[in-house]
């Protein structure tokens, strides 16, 4: 287990080993200050985790994950003490799969991360086709047609069960326990802007969506799959 750490405050990065090295001693942790250093050791290092802060001292920590998201899917965990619902929902959009405001408890980040590691290697089975739709969980990897379409982590475990439950209803509580292990107050949320960025790769026109379609209260299905993308 390989962790890139990227943190410009010594103080937490000690907090941060610490803590791993009670929760998961045998991680290999390798850290940086800067967000162009995290990008090349993100791509040379191939970690199974990234623990982003979003303020550093040369590039925001959201350029970061822009870049990373162009080479990797790997999961990205951004710890920030800023708490906004937008600063939350931009480093979801960009890419990332978790948000944690500091000052965090320790067993609570180790926890966060083992969840994340649990979803880096969700399995739902073998490759499923639905019209136009080709999904392998195994790589995490969709297409169109011939077109590759890019999936983070948790888009993927979103797509899968969308894809495996076609055309019946995919629940909020399905899909929360499917990538958090558990229901939690602010999931719902949480799963729109997923849902919401999914479309946006998938729809021909995501404001409009006529594939993913919400159920009022009750979660998501996938339709028209077939003639609509």
């Amino acid at each position: 287990m390989k962790v890139l750490l990227v943190e410009d405050d010594s103080g937490i990065i000690e907090y941060i080993c610490f803590a791993f090295g009670i929760g998961w001693p045998n991680c290999q942790i390798i850290t940086t200050s800067t967000g162009e250093q995290a990008i090349d050791l993100a791509e040379q290092e191939t970690p199974d985790i990234v623990i982003l802060d979003i303020g550093l001292p040369d590039i925001s920590g959201f350029d970061v994950i822009k870049e990373i998201r162009k080479f990797s899917d790997v999961p990205i965990l951004i710890t920030s003490v800023r708490d906004s619902e937008q600063d939350i929902v931009k480093g979801i959009q960009l890419g990332a799969d978790e948000y944690v405001v500091k000052p965090f408890g320790q067993l609570e980040l180790i926890a966060r991360v083992k969840a994340l590691i649990r979803r880096n290697s969700h399995n739902l089975g073998s490759p499923i086709v639905k019209g136009t739709l080709s999904f392998n969980p195994i790589s995490g990897e969709l297409f169109n047609k011939s077109k590759r379409i890019i999936l983070t982590k948790t888009e993927s475990i979103i797509i899968g069960i969308l894809l495996k439950n076609s055309p019946e209803l995919a629940t909020f509580s399905e899909l929360s326990e499917a990538i958090w292990g558990e229901e939690y107050d602010g999931a719902i949320e949480a799963l729109r802007v997923y849902i919401n960025r999914l479309r946006s790769k998938i729809e021909t026109d995501h404001q409009n969506p006529v594939v993913i379609v919400t159920k009022l209260g009750k979660g998501y299905c996938l339709e028209n799959v077939s003639s609509k993308i």
